[in-house]
């Protein structure tokens, strides 16, 4: 009786495994009559139940140590109570869930199973089950199992149970939540990639399906279906991570391989011949640095195919842009070169490779052995002081604007200028490789000629932003349009500086105004020219809102060959100029009037700038980090903003009496008028400051 005592003390006292011993070594000890009459005690059959005591006391204290994440204490405790030969189920889960909590996810897996095989209609076992196979990474087997933990929630006899299921999501409604996030994130990248773990070529459709296959998927929606809280954040992360893609950015050489070469081939068993040296060598890179997808412009492209064309060649700067990693290979800078030989690279003349380098967040520059350039081992060249001085001096853009470029119209001038000693293969190529700078779509049409694809982009600049300075330039004229020209070159030359008035000197011109002009008159010019419309083209013509000088006089002076002709053009209100052009047209003057037909005007296309209006916020936001490049044709001095309207209208008295780029439009037989390209910029000013207001012919021109 000795041992009954001190393990029922043990018991009573809370030392379960003191209890536990003492057990064992009584029913050692003692012989079989006594043994009977003990195990009556035991197992309840008299008014001490022990093993129910101890099993009640273990499941309590098993609880409480789980509550106070002491994992270890409650295992030893439901593992007491189950060598006491306990059946009861929430016993074995709660050994799991301390299992779980431990990481064990084998151990808990067994328990789990216990739980079911002990409570088969309950959800219990099925969700630690669910939670032990998730843990040990077998997904598919913890997804079915969620599902019929779902099955057993709807099928539960209360209806506080059967709610349950609400907080979760069903298998079927992750995986349509994770295709839309899919959907969202590929409608950004490429339209076909390579996959660098086994070098084949995939279209979206194969990269869904290895995304499907993959155990990052499977973790996924196993995930999701149980955290539906962390729903759109987790599976962006997943799907971004996953579908993370690498863009080549080189020049074509010789034989490069083409779709068809390529499609349903290992690229990595290729015959190393042309281009395939390169191809392979790019997504080998593009593997080590641990990106999956890699995408070059020579294979990723069905040229034949004209809807894909179309889109490839639109989403081209998107595709830069969204790219974890831009490669730029230099194919003609050798190993261990030094600083310059990046500015030196053939890879600068191309007309693709401008938006290749603006658009990228992350880009590294190879040399022709896939070294990186300089040995620089910053993991973003854009980050390197070094490498961005160079790219600045070869392709005359501020670093800034290399590092942090955004597509738009603002600015046109000086855009067009960064690529205009630019050459592409495909002579419209120069157009549509500048679309997704400007952020304009522009319908692809290879045979259309340079000369229309160019007249097309800046048209849509024009139309787009109202900004007028794609109209500053010298050369040929376009015959798109004779306000555009023929050339991209024609805006190498930088536009002409004109003399600017400091804030003194209008304040004091203002001043000296006030007395000669008449404000009422100046008022109503300002309010004419606010009115003046945005200029269009609608048909192939522009429609130019403009200040008119009709000229008065023409008269030729030899050109300097033969194929060149010099005008001295006068104007009433204007000092006289020197136009020089390949044009030619009759000669006039007040003695010897033009043919009837013929008109010849000077113009001064109007830029709002000159009104000094409030930017809006959207323009201001546009406009961070930039510098403007003046241009004849554009005012955009930032002046402080008057709100009195007589000194905003005298203030634009002083700006029109300032010289200005205007540009000569010769009327033709027909009655319609076309530009005269000139071979330099054309710098006309007014006499009198004091009678602009006087002399202002303001219209909205069309010309052709």
């Amino acid at each position: 009786m000795l041992f009954i005592t001190e393990c029922a003390l043990s018991s009573s006292l809370g030392k379960v495994g003191e209890a536990l011993k003492s057990h064992k070594t009584m029913m050692d000890a003692i012989d079989e009559t006594m043994k009977t009459s003990y195990l009556d005690w035991s197992n309840g059959k008299s008014k001490v139940p022990f093993k129910q005591e101890c099993s009640a006391f273990c499941a309590v204290n098993a609880d409480v140590a789980l509550t106070a994440s002491d994992y270890d204490k409650a295992i030893d405790l439901c593992s007491i109570a189950i060598e006491m030969n306990s059946t009861s189920d929430t016993i074995f889960a709660t050994r799991s869930k301390a299992k779980l909590d431990k990481m064990l996810w084998m151990e808990a897996l067994l328990d789990a199973q216990k739980v079911i095989e002990l409570s088969s209609s309950s959800y219990v076992g099925y969700n630690l089950k669910y939670a032990a196979l998730h843990g040990a990474r077998r997904y598919d087997e913890a997804i079915q199992t969620f599902q019929t933990m779902l099955s057993k929630l709807d099928n539960a006899p209360n209806s506080q149970t059967r709610k349950l299921s609400h907080q979760y999501l069903r298998p079927s409604e992750a995986e349509r939540a994770i295709r839309k996030v899919i959907d969202v994130q590929l409608d950004n990248a490429p339209l076909r990639v390579f996959d660098t773990t086994t070098g084949l070529l995939c279209d979206r459709q194969a990269q869904i399906s290895a995304f499907k296959t993959s155990i990052e998927y499977k973790e996924l929606v196993s995930s999701t279906i149980i955290h539906p809280d962390l729903l759109v954040k987790r599976i962006e992360e997943v799907v971004m991570t996953y579908f993370q893609y690498v863009m080549l950015s080189h020049r074509w050489e010789g034989t490069e391989p083409l779709l068809q070469d390529i499609q349903g081939k290992v690229v990595y068993e290729l015959d190393v011949v042309g281009g395939i040296m390169k191809l392979q060598s790019f997504c080998k890179t593009a593997r080590r640095a641990g990106y999956r997808w890699a995408w070059s412009d020579t294979c990723c492209i069905d040229k034949s195919n004209n809807v894909e064309l179309q889109e490839s060649v639109n989403s081209m700067f998107v595709w830069y842009h969204h790219s974890a990693l831009t490669v730029v290979y230099l194919s003609d800078v050798p190993p261990s070169s030094k600083s310059g030989a990046l500015a030196k690279s053939a890879w600068n003349t191309r007309g693709w490779t401008v938006q290749e380098f603006l658009a990228p967040k992350v880009i590294l520059f190879y040399q022709k052995d896939w070294t990186l350039y300089l040995d620089d081992r910053t993991s973003n060249h854009k980050e390197s002081v070094a490498i961005m001085q160079e790219l600045e001096y070869a392709t005359g853009i501020d670093r800034r604007t290399v590092v942090a470029f955004r597509p738009e119209m603002r600015g046109a001038r000086e855009k067009l200028q960064w690529a205009s000693t630019r050459i592409t293969t495909l002579q419209e190529d120069i157009a549509y490789s500048l679309s997704g700078i400007f952020g304009i779509r522009l319908r692809v049409d290879y045979g259309e000629r340079k000369q229309y694809a160019l007249g097309r982009l800046l048209q849509e600049i024009v139309s787009q932003s109202g900004d007028i300075t794609a109209l500053d330039w010298v050369g040929e004229a376009s015959e798109f349009n004779s306000c555009l020209p023929a050339n991209i070159t024609s805006y190498e030359a930088p536009p002409c500086k004109l003399p600017s008035l400091s804030e003194d000197a209008i304040q004091s011109s203002v001043s000296a105004l006030r007395g000669a002009v008449a404000l009422e008159s100046a008022s109503k010019l300002y309010q004419t020219l606010d009115y003046l419309s945005a200029p269009r083209f609608a048909h192939r013509r522009l429609h130019l809102p403009c200040i008119v000088f009709p000229v008065t006089e023409a008269r030729r002076r030899p050109g300097r060959d033969q194929n060149t002709y010099m005008y001295e053009l006068k104007s009433d209100g204007l000092h006289d100029l020197q136009v020089t052009t390949e044009n030619k047209f009759i000669p006039f003057s007040p003695a010897r009037p033009p043919p009837s037909w013929q008109t010849i005007l000077l113009v001064r296309p109007w830029s709002r700038h000159l009104l000094e209006l409030h930017e809006s916020a959207d323009d201001m936001h546009s406009m961070e980090d930039w510098s403007v490049s003046e241009s004849p044709l554009f005012d955009s001095q930032n002046e402080p903003v008057y709100s009195d309207s007589h000194s905003r209208a005298l203030r634009l008295i002083v700006r029109l009496g300032q010289p200005f780029g205007a540009f000569v439009l010769a009327r033709q037989r027909d009655g319609e008028f076309k530009r005269i390209a000139s071979n330099h910029d054309i710098i006309a000013q007014v006499k009198d400051t004091t009678s602009v207001g006087n002399m202002m012919d303001i219209r909205t021109l069309e010309v052709l």
